[in-house]
């Protein structure tokens, strides 16, 4: 080997060794800064119910429909319009007509529409009575697993009743089941207040003879009452 390979060779040699010391010196003087724990904590925030326990269960039905309002339940029918008709007549679509439905045998009638198996078997020997109602339109696919209603289900409980409360206006108009004992009633939500019975604020309404800003001249040698709360003879009439 000539003096030239040499020289090339020593070359390569001293610059990966020169290479070689620049890493380890550049690793010791900016050294990685690992963390004992992976990711930061994240603290929830405490639950204002007290504890994060399980949600309080839905009211029964028959409470929730007491206080139901079916005009609120037509504009929630509206989000099952893209499958359903209601009028009485209507044709079946992707989901058969509802008219008449709440009393009807599950899976059954309906101008022959083709149900699925698993509500046929779901829904053997029942009816869709308010109860199976409010179970359906829970989660359809928790009722019928295998159903063919793509419909996620109404998780609220008040719309549920509403739209069951529509439901039975268009051509069942069953009697709907009595509330539990003490619990509030649509009649009682809409009662007015009592007479005499005070404000919001806390002051009594004023009654009619108070609202005018004058008062009816008196009768002669009657005693009237001042604005001032003085009582004074009243002038007989000359």
């Amino acid at each position: 080997m000539d003096n030239r390979t040499n020289t090339i060779a020593g070359w390569i040699l001293g610059s990966m060794a020169a290479a070689l010391a620049l890493g380890i010196a550049g690793h010791m003087i900016v050294a990685p800064i690992t963390s004992e724990k992976e990711g930061y904590p994240i603290e929830a925030p405490a639950d204002d119910a007290g504890g994060g326990g399980p949600a309080a269960p839905d009211k029964p039905i028959a409470d929730l429909l007491a206080t139901a309002d079916a005009t609120h339940g037509a504009d929630v029918f509206k989000k099952c319009g893209a499958c359903h008709t209601v009028a009485q007549g209507g044709a079946n679509g992707i989901g058969p007509n509802l008219w008449g439905t709440v009393g009807e045998a599950i899976a059954q009638g309906k101008g022959g529409y083709a149900f699925s198996d698993a509500l046929k078997t779901a829904g053997a020997g029942k009816k869709w009575d308010f109860e199976q109602l409010n179970k359906w339109l829970t989660s359809p696919r928790a009722y019928a697993a295998g159903t063919k209603m793509t419909f996620a289900g109404l998780t609220d409980a008040k719309d549920r009743a509403d739209v069951i409360l529509y439901l039975n206006t268009q051509g069942s108009n069953l009697p709907l089941p009595a509330p539990a004992a003490g619990a509030p009633t649509a009649t009682d939500a809409k009662a007015p207040p009592a007479a005499g019975a005070a404000d919001p604020g806390g002051k009594a309404s004023p009654s009619a003879a108070g609202l005018g800003n004058e008062t009816a001249p008196a009768a002669a040698g009657k005693v009237s009452s001042s604005p001032l709360g003085r009582e004074t003879a009243a002038p007989a009439a000359k």
